[in-house]
């Protein structure tokens, strides 16, 4: 998919979207408000550590809407890519641009294994 220069501009500055993802047991539509980060060209959803259903229904269907509401508005199909790897998890959570999440937990090592 290419991308005008307004979206790759909100992808480069914004950081509040909305994400729809498929509800795992209803199989409806479930918008929520959500951050999202940049580490090293690479778009990243997450969570400080817990339970989040919008995480199980992409656990059960990757496939989901990436909203930019801020500085334009777009609707852009987006497919979940889980880091699983726990060195990787460390890597993207110790970027500049996630230091809003450890402040939220004890230590990198919280979200790594959260």
């Amino acid at each position: 998919m290419e991308l005008d220069e307004q979206i790759r501009s909100a992808l480069q500055t914004d950081s509040t979207i909305d994400i729809t993802t498929t509800g795992r047991k209803s199989g409806r539509p479930r918008r929520i408000e959500i951050w999202f980060r940049q580490v090293d060209g690479r778009i990243y959803i997450t969570g400080t550590p817990g339970t989040r259903d919008w995480y199980a229904n992409l656990r059960q269907d990757p496939h989901f809407t990436f909203h930019l509401k801020e500085s334009v508005h777009a609707d852009l199909p987006a497919r979940a890519r889980f880091v699983n790897d726990a060195a990787e998890r460390r890597e993207i959570l110790s970027a500049p641009q996630m230091s809003w999440y450890r402040q939220q937990v004890g230590s990198v090592e919280d979200l790594v294994a959260g």
